[in-house]
């Protein structure tokens, strides 16, 4: 099991702005291992529970809240990784367990004893949050990511563009989605994750950027957009 806890702060950009500060960001951070020339794609597929408590307690700022998602990085891989976020304060705590195709295909199900098979104890944790709240797949999120990383201080600074989503089929693994736009093709999300605080060099080449800081998720962004799609 991964667990990561850290500081995010999330920002709206133009995709001239990604493309201008990506340059800058190559000359002096580590490009992430799977970037190749485009970025990477994720795919998470969240859960939540029929009366969408975590999406409402995000939206009501709650201070203490959490998502639990599924993520792969290509439908034809042979796994997934299991994923509970949760907010802190200022920070994240995110904790990652990598579960088989086929439990994470069960989970989808609804087939949440699958997760007792594993030794971890966040496996139990989140089997029994699942089971008493009953979580259901809601929302597959997809998108293209670039990442940056700085060995000091485990910063990483993320641009997601092409960001789609889908609430008609939840099947993680299809490669043949029917999405539809979460944002405009032209935006694109800036991430900017570290552990404590933020060296002077990378805060200094992100100042020039004219941002919005967003205060949403993804997962709400695409969520909002059912939402409206259904009144």
């Amino acid at each position: 099991m991964n667990q990561v806890l850290r500081e995010e702060k999330k920002f709206l950009i133009s995709i001239a702005e990604f493309r201008s500060t990506g340059a800058k960001l190559e000359k002096v951070l580590r490009q992430d291992s799977h970037n190749g020339v485009h970025g990477y794609m994720i795919r998470s597929l969240y859960f939540d529970t029929p009366y969408d408590t975590d999406f409402f307690e995000k939206m009501a700022g709650v201070e203490l809240r959490r998502k639990i998602r599924l993520r792969c990085y290509d439908p034809k891989h042979d796994y997934a990784m299991l994923e509970m976020k949760q907010k802190q304060g200022a920070r994240q705590l995110k904790r990652s367990l990598r579960v088989s195709r086929e439990d994470a295909c069960r989970l989808i199900e609804g087939d949440y004893e699958r997760l007792l098979r594993y030794q971890e104890p966040f496996a139990a944790e989140i089997y029994g949050l699942m089971k008493a709240r009953a979580y259901i797949p809601r929302t597959i999120v997809q998108y293209n990511r670039k990442a940056f990383v700085a060995r000091e201080n485990r910063i990483r600074v993320t641009f997601d563009n092409r960001i789609v989503s889908t609430e008609s089929n939840f099947d993680l693994f299809s490669e043949r989605l029917n999405m539809n736009p979460v944002l405009d093709p032209y935006d694109v999300v800036l991430e900017v994750k570290y552990n404590g605080f933020l060296l002077n060099y990378i805060q200094s080449l992100l100042n020039c950027i004219d941002k919005s800081e967003l205060s949403v998720s993804k997962y709400v962004l695409a969520r909002q957009n059912a939402y409206q799609t259904h009144l």
